[in-house]
Order: structure tokens, then C-alpha cells, then sequence
């Protein structure tokens, strides 16, 4: 696992090959390997929104439910560091 700090309550969390961008302490946005860059649904704050748009600048994203993202960490297998889907 691989922690990166962006800026003032920005971090992304990297996993094998899913990276998983938080702003505060919410995971709204990821990006998983072969299926592309993602999303939340939910209208955040205005900082929030500043910060997806900032991590996911000129990609091509899919927009998930903010569930989805709450249990993303769910989704991955620690011991082999892939995706479970």
C-alpha cells in the first residue's frame, strides 16, 4: 500500500492496481486497473468538488454512488493486491 498526500485534504491510497483518492476522510473518486477512473454521485462540499475535479483532470470517468466508494476497500484482496469484483 502506497499513501500520497496532494495538498490540504487531498490523499490517495494506492493498492495494487487501485488507487483510491479521499478528500477529508471520504473516498469519493478512484481509479481501478482495466476499468478505468471513477466518480461519486454525491454533490459534496464545494472544497470536495474542487479536489475530484483537480485529482481527475482530463480523464475520462464513470460516476459510481457514494456507497460504492464507502466499501471500495471492501473490493480489494489484501493478499494478492487485486481487484475483486
Amino acid at each position: 500500500m502506497i499513501l500520497h498526500t496532494f495538498g490540504e485534504n487531498q490523499t490517495e491510497i494506492q493498492i495494487g492496481n487501485v488507487a483510491i483518492f479521499f478528500s477529508y476522510s471520504t473516498p469519493v473518486a478512484c481509479y481501478v486497473g482495466g476499468m478505468g477512473y471513477f466518480r461519486t454521485k454525491e454533490k459534496h462540499s464545494n472544497t470536495t468538488t474542487k479536489h475530484i475535479n483537480k485529482w481527475l483532470d482530463g480523464v475520462k470517468v464513470q460516476e459510481k454512488p457514494q456507497e460504492w466508494f464507502n466499501t471500495l476497500l471492501d473490493s480489494v484482496d489484501f493478499k494478492t493486491l487485486v481487484w475483486v469484483n
